[in-house]
């Protein structure tokens, strides 16, 4: 699967801006890409394993990347990992080293650069299937969080490649977990595109497998709370969180992941989504502490003012909101400072800047959510009304989501067939 060379190349020449993301190029017809050789694959996947002093090294230079939060700190953490893999002659060590090169390109923002990483792993002589799963798995997070229709195509060839070695080596590998995510990654897809028939079939035939755990088992609680079906929701959620907060280290290679699909990221993402879920529920206080614990995790994961604040933020102030609606009390300041430095952090385009233009925005879901709820706050101040209607106008032109509009999703109520759930992974709204 040639991906980073198709998309790098079409994308050298593109200026990013600020404010927004580059709109990467679609991804080549699955049809187009020959699988690898199916018969390079393991049929064990314990028979998977890594250099013991490669991991140490893994650890470490993500350990030093992360420890200023730098360009310079994570550069020196990007040469530790390029010197590790220069001196592996095994490929699932190598295929492991990419998939911590690319997560650290990734939350630098080197996008390019890290699909350029999960492709070479494509292009490796693997025995270990896990490693190509999660590498699929992460480029369709990075379609995901970018609004590129190329995620679904990356997770039909994820599963084509599955289906052939499953055919040519028997159901002895191991592979059931490893074809659930990529099918809870197509469903989690449906979910987002709106076709929530697709995406019930898909997650109702991998339910009921034994093995459907963290990304998977957090997107099919996604889409059960966005259907309201908050007590299994709820469990889901609380056990991608024990797992997630286990998963230290790369023993089980069931679990490995890479990007916005990584274990810290998926931990983070599931407590942001019990967090919405308890106050969903009523139940504010537990909301509140569970979504602040959130909040202090981002901030010592990625910084105080990186963009992933700011949707925490998000869930923070609209969860006031919703309690001031519920229990009819007031909490403006609250929710108005909460918004505002949402805003900031997500760096939100100007307000001159159309929100029917927006279409490339980065986190643009968000955004709209964001402005949306902050000129809501502002409306019922009378001295503010008109700076009020202007966000909401603004963020009403932005909010792209067929589903529901941005007032029905802003103002819930006990009728409502459907609730919006904020994933912190892709930074996507979900309804």
């Amino acid at each position: 699967m040639r991906i980073a060379a198709e998309v790098s190349k079409a994308m050298r020449n593109r200026i990013i801006p600020s404010i927004s993301l580059i709109k990467l190029p679609p991804l080549p017809p699955p049809e187009a890409v020959a699988p690898p050789s199916i018969r390079q694959f393991s049929s064990s996947m314990s028979n998977s394993t890594h250099s013991p002093v490669a991991v140490e090294m893994i650890k470490y230079a993500t350990s030093l990347a992360r420890e200023q939060k730098t360009e310079e700190s994570y550069a020196r953490g990007l040469l530790v990992l390029e010197q590790c893999e220069s001196t592996q002659s095994d490929d699932n060590t190598k295929g492991l080293v990419e998939l911590a090169r690319s997560t650290l390109m990734f939350e630098r923002g080197l996008l390019e650069s890290a699909i350029e990483r999960l492709g070479k792993i494509q292009e490796l002589s693997l025995s270990s299937i896990a490693i190509k799963v999660a590498a699929s798995e992460a480029l369709g997070g990075i379609y995901l969080e970018h609004y590129q229709d190329a995620a679904s195509a990356v997770a039909d060839l994820a599963l084509q490649i599955i289906g052939s070695i499953r055919l040519e080596i028997g159901n002895g590998g191991g592979f059931d977990i490893l074809e659930t995510r990529i099918k809870a990654l197509k469903g989690l897809i449906e979910l987002i595109r709106g076709n929530l028939d697709s995406a019930c079939s898909i997650f109702d035939e991998v339910q009921g497998h034994r093995f459907f755990i963290g990304n998977a088992a957090l997107s099919y609680g996604e889409y059960l709370h966005v259907m309201r079906n908050f007590s299994t929701a709820k469990e889901l959620y609380k056990k991608v969180i024990k797992e997630m907060s286990e998963n230290k280290g790369f023993s089980d290679p069931n679990n490995i992941g890479a990007c916005n699909m990584a274990a810290e990221e998926v931990e983070i993402a599931a407590a942001c989504a019990l967090g919405q879920l308890e106050a969903h529920m009523g139940n504010f206080n537990d909301a509140e502490e569970i979504l602040t614990a959130a909040l202090k995790k981002t901030e010592e994961r990625f910084g105080a003012h990186h963009p992933k604040v700011g949707v925490v933020l998000t869930c923070i102030a609209l969860m006031y909101k919703l309690k001031a609606t519920v229990e009819r009390s007031s909490s403006l300041l609250i929710q108005e400072g909460l918004f505002r430095r949402a805003i900031e952090l997500l760096k939100a385009p100007p307000l001159d800047v159309d929100g029917v233009a927006s279409e490339n925005v980065y986190r643009k879901d968000i955004i709209a959510f964001a402005r949306g709820g902050y000129g809501e706050t502002l409306c019922v101040q009378k001295s503010r009304k008109a700076e009020g209607e202007r966000l909401k106008e603004w963020a009403e032109n932005g909010w792209g989501n067929r589903c529901m509009s941005l007032g029905e999703a802003l103002e819930l109520s006990e009728t409502s067939t459907r609730v919006p759930v904020i994933d912190t992974r892709i930074c996507r709204v979900l309804l």
